[in-house]
């Protein structure tokens, strides 16, 4: 699982390389540095003091005593002034590199969510979603970044300083390494309970962020039916369990630092002890043992550093691994290969023995046998569940049939590449969607190159052109988030205007009249009927007067065709359709 992950992650480090051994060169550079910090003092200790040994330089020889302290000084100063110019440049460096990992990460995160169909997008939290998209891409830095570089860079300083102490002296060199098996010791012990902390933690945040969203979501619901309070008490609740994940992992990690503390702590007494005897006996000098205990010091940093990076790796690690669960999951819609004509589709469509189902042993659509004429109006009716949406979302594969195949002009959907396909539909669906774009925007979103001209003409057609000009700014005015500032019927227009401006050669109609009064739904049937001319057109519908001059009416019924044919055939025969038909009117006289 670790070299997997590990060859995912270096794929979106190896665009970045060349900078990466930048910050590698940079990081042995820092480590010189930092090995030379300690030796000015040990000069100054055992070489310029009066009795002190001379220096073994020869460009240093003959010169006072003064004059060696001053350069050992600047010396000391030049070592700091490189070091913090290079460990700026470092950081820069580093966290460039782990932000465009970032990036690169997010965008194949969002353009696969936006590729998966709409069957794993309803088994999903959208909460979920946003924040392995917003918060777990950033662990991909954390674990190259935050926490591979300082890992590395700690081995670099380990190395380096292991080396001149062995120098200095094997045996108390052997005696600070003693303690690292009781520091791996300790990893070892607390390995699986940090990543299980830290799992733990990445799921409860997750959990506030899906609750914070969905009461977002349905805030008017809410407040309807003044459920605040309940609703607070549950978030509440998800962010204790939250916090308390947090916490567990934060606490975890605390218990590993202190213990590696203590070993560090006793370690460096055991050196000391061993030292300042070998001092006292004449075996060290003590500008060797200062030089020595300053290495001690910087020793278990390097190993300390490595111990409080283990935590953030467990995090980085289990925030990498819930990303790359969603861009491991395959496309459950395979693209095609096959493009439309430059003219588009003839608009021909049949669904050939169609069953479909959104979960197993219980089926949506059972055995449909349907086709469409090229250039007809097809309203599609029945009561509420019948598997009206379902059957027309089939076209433009927002899912598939698990059973037969749906055609347009004699070829499976499934052969055409998806934004061929689609680009053939145009669609006005339940609920409208509006986005907080401007009037023209939104109109234009289908065709983002469509002139001005043939933006205001679908919007009369749709008649929302009044309501546009009458604004501060006309077409050029923002709507509000998901067109708060509009109507519901005003919404549906504005959906109708973006599938009229389309002008695809198929359109899907659910619903286009549900939300506004009868004088308005005239006004948009007449510009319809004018769109619909030469188009195959499908029309789901409720309101059953929307359906008078379609072609041909289908009756769905628990996911089957019941009846289908013209309003007087259907009428005539006194059934299914005839029969909702009297109910909804009756119900209508009532009112």
């Amino acid at each position: 699982m670790i070299i997997i992950l590990a060859r995912k992650t270096l794929r979106y480090l190896l665009p970045y390389r060349f900078l990466f051994l930048v910050a590698i060169a940079q990081v042995i550079l820092l480590n010189a540095l930092e090995l030379l910090k300690p030796w000015p003092l040990k000069l100054i200790i055992d070489n310029v003091q009066v009795g002190g040994q001379p220096l073994p330089w020869e460009f240093l020889k003959g010169l006072s005593r003064e004059t060696l302290l001053l350069i050992i000084c600047i010396g000391l100063v030049l070592i700091y002034l490189l070091w913090g110019g290079l460990s700026v440049l470092h950081n820069y460096t580093t966290i460039s590199i782990g932000q465009r990992m970032v990036n690169d990460l997010r965008g194949d995160l969002y353009s696969h969510l936006q590729r998966l169909s709409l069957a794993f997008h309803n088994r999903q939290q959208v909460g979920d979603l946003l924040y392995r998209i917003a918060t777990d891409t950033y662990a991909i830095q954390s674990l190259t970044m935050n926490t591979a570089i300082p890992i590395l860079s700690a081995v670099v300083f380990l190395v380096g300083m292991f080396v001149i102490m062995v120098q200095l002296d094997p045996l108390l060199t052997f005696l600070a390494l003693s303690v690292c098996p009781a520091l791996f010791i300790t990893l070892s012990l607390l390995n699986r309970p940090i990543n299980r902390a830290a799992t733990q933690s990445h799921q409860q945040e997750s959990v506030v962020y899906s609750l914070v969203q969905r009461n977002i979501s349905a805030m008017r619901i809410i407040q309807a039916f003044t459920k605040e309070d309940e609703e607070h008490k549950k978030f509440m609740a998800a962010s204790r369990e939250s916090l308390a994940a947090r916490l567990r992992l934060y606490n975890l990690q605390s218990l590993y630092s202190g213990a590696v503390s203590l070993v560090s702590a006793v370690g460096t007494a055991l050196v000391v002890w061993v030292a300042a005897n070998q001092v006292l006996a004449g075996d060290l000098t003590v500008g060797e043992l200062v030089l020595f205990t300053s290495y001690l010091a910087s020793l278990y940093d390097p190993i300390n550093s490595i111990s409080q990076t283990y935590g953030m790796t467990q995090w980085a690690q289990v925030g990498v691994m819930r990303v790359f669960e969603i861009l491991d999951i395959e496309r459950d819609l395979p693209e095609g290969t096959k493009t439309f004509p430059a003219v588009g589709a003839r608009g021909e469509i049949v669904w050939d023995n169609v069953s479909f189902d959104y979960l197993p042993d219980q089926p949506t659509l059972k055995q449909i046998n349907l086709r469409v004429r090229m250039g007809q109006k097809v309203a599609i009716v029945g009561p509420t569940g019948a598997g009206k949406s379902t059957l027309v979302s089939l076209l433009p594969r927002f899912y598939d049939p698990q059973v037969g195949r749906v055609t347009i002009d004699g070829i499976d959907v499934r052969e055409f590449q998806l934004k061929s396909l689609r680009r053939q539909i145009g669609m006005v669906l339940q609920p409208p969607i509006v986005f907080p774009l401007s009037f023209r925007e939104n109109i234009a979103y289908g065709r983002p190159d469509a002139t001005l001209s043939e933006v205001v003409t679908a919007a009369r057609l749709a008649r929302i052109h009044d309501l546009i000009i009458s604004t501060p700014q006309g077409y050029d005015t923002a709507v509000g988030e998901r067109g708060a500032t509009l109507s519901e019927g005003e919404r549906q227009r504005l959906t109708i205007a973006r599938a009229i401006l389309l002008d695809a050669p198929i359109l899907i109609l659910d619903e286009p009249t549900s939300s506004v009064d009868a004088e308005t739904e005239a006004l948009i049937m007449e510009g319809l009927d004018r769109l619909t001319v030469g188009r195959t057109t499908l029309i789901i519908a409720h309101r059953l007067s929307t359906v008078r001059q379609a072609d041909s009416i289908v009756v769905l019924r628990a996911g089957q065709i019941v009846e289908q044919g013209t309003f007087a055939e259907l009428m005539s025969r006194r059934s299914e359709f005839a029969a909702l038909y009297r109910t909804q009117f009756s119900l209508q006289g009532e009112k």
